[in-house]
């Protein structure tokens, strides 16, 4: 690392990267505080508006892996080049969109290009570190996503209020153009990162059994927390009936929990490994039957809302680590594919829940998110038995198994 750049240039390089990770959230991020502005503003209801999460998601889900394993012939400086362009350029759309289907379509961009973003930054780092260092900065890059989440969406909601919704955009355009720029400006051109890996050295990674299954446990799992989340500023002012500053503040208390939950995701893994499924899905479903069942039982609702963030993120690390562990045994040239597993299958969750959650909307109206979302809690609680028993089953005794 020191024998390429200097100690300063590495350091400011590791910065930036954490950085991107807050940007990429802001991006995606910036719509969940303004929906009710956006609706208004395009004559759309609000499970359209949901569309922009959903649709988002699913272009990061659909689109990471597939340019993971497809350009992994490319050289990175390269890839670096065309992604934060497009970065860019979606982020110029959505900002100024005149029309519905025009954001919409930014949406799209940005979901498609973020997750790949993402993955070419991270491969740096091993570069950039002593190799003890690495796992701990790439916890800081997506810790820093969250973090984003905090800011964003309550921050977003309290301009949209005083001042504009465009604004909370605009915000997110000049942060990507800085970022992009130093990026490409200060990242190394060329590394060991550059070693070619074929579309079956990666893909052989999704024939594990677990792996497939894990996924599906992000799916219904993460998908079970936005069936609520992705609507969110709606119930806080629908259902419990807050002020927009007021569900700005307990917006931000929610993104504090989820770091926290993040923190203890890690917690969690090193005690229990995959065990940790089988206890945070039924404890999730309770909290989000409880605010179908509490309504508008102030301050008991809220109570369960902030619960429900700081429980929602306890399955990824034990998640990540079969992933990373199972590509290290079986699939080495898999890495970069196995890396990308988690905020692909995170975004499949979020695009399946918040459809869900929109459909709820339309149908039997916002009180009963919380109650759809129990359900598929439950569902993901009996794919993470079965995840859980695969794994096990494939590293029999090996403590590393978690």
């Amino acid at each position: 690392m020191e024998g390429t750049m200097t100690r300063g240039r590495a350091r400011l390089c590791i910065a930036l990267l954490v950085l991107l990770g807050f940007a990429l959230g802001a991006s995606e991020f910036t719509v969940i505080g303004v929906e009710t502005e956006l609706a208004e503003s395009f004559g759309v209801g609000l499970e359209r508006v949901g569309e922009l999460i959903s649709w988002y998601s699913a272009a990061y889900a659909v689109l990471t892996p597939v340019l993971a394993v497809v350009t992994g012939r490319f050289r990175r400086y390269t890839l670096l080049l065309a992604y934060a362009s497009v970065f860019v350029a979606a982020n110029v759309v959505m900002t100024f969109a005149p029309t519905f289907e025009l954001l919409l379509l930014s949406r799209v961009l940005l979901g498609g290009v973020s997750g790949a973003l993402l993955a070419v930054g991270i491969t740096c780092i091993p570069e950039l570190v002593e190799a003890r260092r690495v796992p701990g900065m790439i916890s800081l890059v997506y810790a820093a996503f969250s973090v984003s989440m905090v800011v964003v969406t309550s921050v977003g909601r309290m301009v949209s209020h005083v001042l504009h919704w465009r604004l909370v955009f605009v915000g997110a355009f000049v942060l990507s153009v800085a970022v992009s720029v130093a990026l490409v400006a200060l990242l190394p051109r060329s590394g060991a990162t550059d070693e070619p890996a074929t579309m079956r050295d990666q893909a052989s990674l999704l024939c594990e059994p677990q792996v497939l299954c894990g996924m599906l446990v992000f799916l219904f799992g993460v998908g079970s927390v936005y069936v609520f989340y992705g609507y969110v500023t709606p119930y806080l002012e629908g259902v419990l009936g807050m002020e927009p500053m007021g569900a700005s503040m307990v917006l931000m208390a929610f993104g504090v929990m989820c770091f926290f939950s993040n923190l203890l995701s890690g917690w969690l893994d090193e005690r229990l490994g995959l065990r940790t499924l089988l206890v945070c899905f039924p404890v999730l479903a309770c909290l989000l039957a409880g605010l179908w069942a509490l309504g508008d039982a102030m301050p008991w609702a809220l109570g369960a809302v902030l619960a429900v963030g700081l429980v929602m993120y306890f399955l990824c690390v034990p998640c990540v680590s079969m992933f990373m562990r199972t590509a290290r045994r079986r699939h080495p040239k898999a890495l970069t594919l196995a890396s990308s597993l988690e905020p692909t299958s995170f975004n499949i969750g979020i695009a399946t829940g918040t459809a869900v959650g929109g459909a709820v909307v339309a149908g039997p109206g916002i009180a009963g998110v919380g109650l759809v979302g129990a359900a598929l809690a439950l569902v993901a609680w009996g794919l993470g038995a079965v995840t859980f028993l695969l794994d096990r089953r494939r590293n029999g005794s090996d403590p590393e198994a978690g």
